[in-house]
């Protein structure tokens, strides 16, 4: 509850001053300069004593701890869970949990009082799978995720998290099966590939990063209430379905901080039945930038049609968008055209207050 709480006046906060944008964190329209971009706007923590939180710093200075996991035994656990529970509880240290190429199939849960926890796959081009079939039958929705993080400061890289559960045919009940649940603040993920059918990522709530990862799924593909940014990150629907759904929204007011901004974010699948994002709760927010659209994109891109009395505070906004799902031709008319000005939030990373908190991919 005191967690929440801060949470809530942080985002009271946020949202009622004005972001200050700096021309060095607006990510470039030409897709070829991102890396490079974000190496200079993301250095490591040796150039960042004056920006980067108290906190952070201390968590990241002197020693990690590193925690091996192999499935052959070479390393301390053969789970990853064990290697979770091994942390401890309250730490204000960084703890590397390294994991070996192989499919872990266990249900894993980083509960709050565990910050500071990495998760790092040995091999970028061999990365592990952690694998669970749970539903929202068993679970719930939101705990049927096979990776639960609830921990601030929480980082992934070079890993694959799959909900193993059969695709939804509309005649189960609780059919809901996501892959990750994140609802702790401040946390990244780099070359990360997150697989499920319905409600694949639940963005639940707190600030996030997504850089160079892949999502795949077919209705509510990310959900929640997050504030989160997406860089080149490809967003994959599955065909199949009469009517799919990207992303589903849960912002209560427009004076909430949540949002999820996509920026370089390839849309990919065939069929023309995708829409952009509907909305779950009454500010919605999702923007899409610099993104290019396959024809999988539904013409008219988003939906409040459950809801009309809501299309005056929803906020669904596109800029610069490329490819045959992006045209704006056939668009509902309170998609937002956003001007250079109105996209400048959505396109910095400002967006999330990086410059506090975000840090390079950790390497060993």
């Amino acid at each position: 509850m005191i967690k929440r709480l801060c949470i809530i006046l942080a985002s009271f906060l946020l949202v009622n001053r004005t972001l200050t944008i700096k021309a060095q964190t607006l990510i470039p329209e030409n897709n070829a300069e991102i890396n490079t971009w974000f190496q200079a706007a993301i250095k490591p923590i040796s150039g960042r004593q004056g920006t980067l939180d108290p906190n952070v710093i201390e968590a990241e200075s002197g020693g990690l701890e590193i925690i091996n996991v192999r499935q052959d035994g070479s390393g301390k656990f053969k789970t990853i869970s064990d290697a979770v529970k091994h942390v401890k509880i309250g730490s204000t240290k960084r703890v590397v949990i390294t994991i070996g190429p192989g499919e872990y199939k266990e249900k894993v849960k980083i509960d709050e009082f565990k910050q500071y926890i990495t998760l790092l796959g040995t091999d970028p081009n061999n990365r592990p799978t952690i694998t669970f079939a749970g539903t929202a039958a068993e679970f719930g929705t939101e705990d049927s995720a096979t990776l639960i993080v609830e921990a601030d400061y929480f980082v992934a890289t070079n890993i694959i998290v799959s909900n193993a559960a059969p695709r939804p045919n509309g005649q189960r009940k609780g059919a809901q099966a996501s892959a990750i649940r994140i609802s702790g603040d401040k946390a990244a993920f780099y070359n990360c590939k997150f697989t499920g059918f319905h409600d694949t990522v639940c963005d639940d709530s707190g600030k996030h990063f997504f850089k160079d990862c892949y999502i795949e799924g077919t209705v509510d593909v990310i959900f929640g209430e997050a504030r989160s940014l997406y860089l080149n990150t490809e967003i994959h629907v599955i065909t199949g379905d009469p009517i799919a759904v990207i992303t589903a929204h849960a912002r209560m007011s427009v004076d909430g901080e949540g949002g999820y901004s996509f920026v370089h974010c390839p849309v990919t699948g065939t069929g023309g039945n995708a829409l952009l994002g509907r909305e779950w709760m009454e500010a919605a927010r999702v923007v899409y930038s610099f993104c290019t659209m396959s024809d999988v994109v539904n013409p008219k891109g988003w939906s409040a049609d459950s809801k009309p009395q809501v299309q005056k505070t929803i906020f669904f906004g596109e800029y610069h968008n490329k490819g045959p799902g992006a045209s704006l031709a056939k668009r509902v008319p309170y998609t937002k055209q956003l001007t250079e000005a109105e996209a400048k939030q959505f396109i910095s990373l400002e967006y999330i207050d990086a410059a506090k908190w975000l840090l390079p991919p950790p390497k060993i």
